[in-house]
């Protein structure tokens, strides 16, 4: 059976604090793998009032201290913030810690960063038709949404300024990677100079790529023989071209004999579609402000969505991420996200679910472990 993962952004709720946020991830790691989730990743976000998983390496650890057999890991960390002999450290030291349960997911936020921003600076290109939205036996493609809209916000270049050190260069992604393999491996040399990360070199690390596009991210996984994460609760119009571009550049190696896909969702369940419906009806509010101004706001109740007036410009804004989440009844829930593993060919389906109420996210992730196991032999 397809197993099922967690990933989480250690919400904070309206009315709450990081401290309750980070309490609740903690409890929510305990419960989902006594409901038998396989792994738990903690994202990378920062300034952001509504997220607490800034520093997801510290977090990791108490995850996985706080655990007993769920493998911990990051989805993902930004590599354009880190050096990867800082990575190696700091993950080769949750490994001597908690042994062969981490894995380091890595991912290209940084270098994105950096080519979305040259692109808002770019004269415009040719106008082109936009790809429509689609159905692919039965799962729904939708329009691309424009990265370069959120690279022209002011705020844009303040994160940015806050993330890298000043005149820093955003590096190669492909050769950050081969740096943290190497590093692991114990074979990083320049010329005749050998170094040695401690701790770090050895661990029993799980390496992971994480991607939204069939771009570089889905290449470098390929090519050097590592799973691959495609992002549908994030970017889902590029999935499809993702794990495509991920197995039409795979090789085998050390780690793996074939390709291995993690699909990413955005879910809400409930005893009811019509409770589903309610619980996850602020989650428009909340990615709109994240694409309206970087900033993931504290996650609004229902009656503070409810009482939202929308724009329709402000609608379009979000009309892919929310067409895309799956709400509903355990049973409905699980039948679609089969569609979206059948369509993708995904090996592993990775979670995220975000309500206010934290009772509310982890009955969502319990009634769905239990709809999952009941409607694998479905036909």
């Amino acid at each position: 059976m397809t197993p099922l993962s967690v990933l989480d952004l250690a919400p904070v709720p309206e009315g709450g604090s990081a401290r309750d946020a980070l309490r609740n991830t903690l409890d929510l790691a305990r419960r989902v793998e006594a409901a038998g989730y396989h792994r738990y990743w903690l994202a990378e976000h920062h300034l952001a009032p509504g997220v607490a998983s800034s520093a997801p390496q510290v977090l990791i650890e108490a995850v996985a201290a706080a655990t007993s057999r769920i493998r911990v890991g990051s989805g993902a960390v930004q590599t354009g913030h880190w050096t990867p002999l800082s990575i190696v450290e700091q993950f080769g030291t949750i490994d001597a810690l908690h042994p062969g349960r981490i894995d380091l997911g890595l991912g290209r936020s940084g270098q994105r960063r950096a080519e979305a921003a040259r692109r808002a600076a770019a004269p415009p290109p040719p106008a082109r038709e936009a790809r429509k939205a689609t159905v692919v036996d039965g799962l729904l493609i939708p329009e691309p949404f424009d990265l370069t809209r959120l690279a022209k916000s002011p705020v844009f270049d303040l994160h940015g300024a806050l993330l890298q050190q000043p005149g820093a260069e955003t590096p190669d992604f492909a050769g950050i990677v081969d740096d943290i393999a190497a590093l692991i491996g114990g074979t990083y040399a320049k010329g005749a100079t050998e170094a040695h990360a401690n701790p770090g070199e050895g661990a029993e690390l799980e390496l992971w790529i994480l991607g939204s596009s069939g771009g570089e991210s889905a290449r470098v996984a390929g090519e050097r023989g590592l799973p691959f994460a495609a992002n549908y609760h994030v970017s889902p119009s590029n999935v499809l071209e993702a794990v495509e571009a991920y197995r039409e550049a795979f090789k085998p190696s050390d780690v793996l004999d074939e390709p291995y896909v993690v699909v990413s969702a955005d879910v809400v369940t409930a005893p009811t579609d019509e409770e589903a419906t309610e619980l996850a009806s602020p989650y428009a509010l909340w990615v709109h402000s994240i694409r309206s101004s970087l900033a993931a706001i504290p996650f609004p109740t229902p009656a503070q969505a409810a009482a939202h007036r929308w724009r329709p410009e402000d609608r379009e804004l979000v009309a892919d991420r929310v067409d895309t989440q799956f709400t509903g009844a355990p049973e409905t829930v699980a039948r679609s996200l089969r569609t979206l593993q059948r369509v993708t060919g995904a090996d592993e389906l990775l979670i995220t679910t975000i309500t206010h109420d934290h009772a509310d996210r982890v009955h969502s992730y319990e009634l769905l472990a239990d709809a999952w196991n009941r409607v694998a032999g479905d036909p």
